[in-house]
């Protein structure tokens, strides 16, 4: 079983730090969810290093990634 990973991200929106959980199965993938403070969508890609440590970036609906 996976455990979810904690982290802070800071809302590309709002700038607000808000604490999330990351699950290890979305490694290599990106997903939008809403900001808990402003309610804006945010794009989270998550990646897995080789060493298996998660790391997210987010990224507002008129950023590329």
């Amino acid at each position: 079983m996976n455990e979810l990973t904690e982290t802070i991200i800071e809302c590309p929106y709002c700038g607000e730090s808000v604490e999330v959980l990351i699950n290890p199965e979305d490694a290599q993938q990106s997903y939008i969810e809403d900001c808990q403070v402003c309610c804006k969508p945010i794009t989270f890609v998550v990646t897995e290093a080789n060493n298996g440590d998660l790391s997210v970036a987010v990224y507002s609906e008129n950023d590329t990634y």
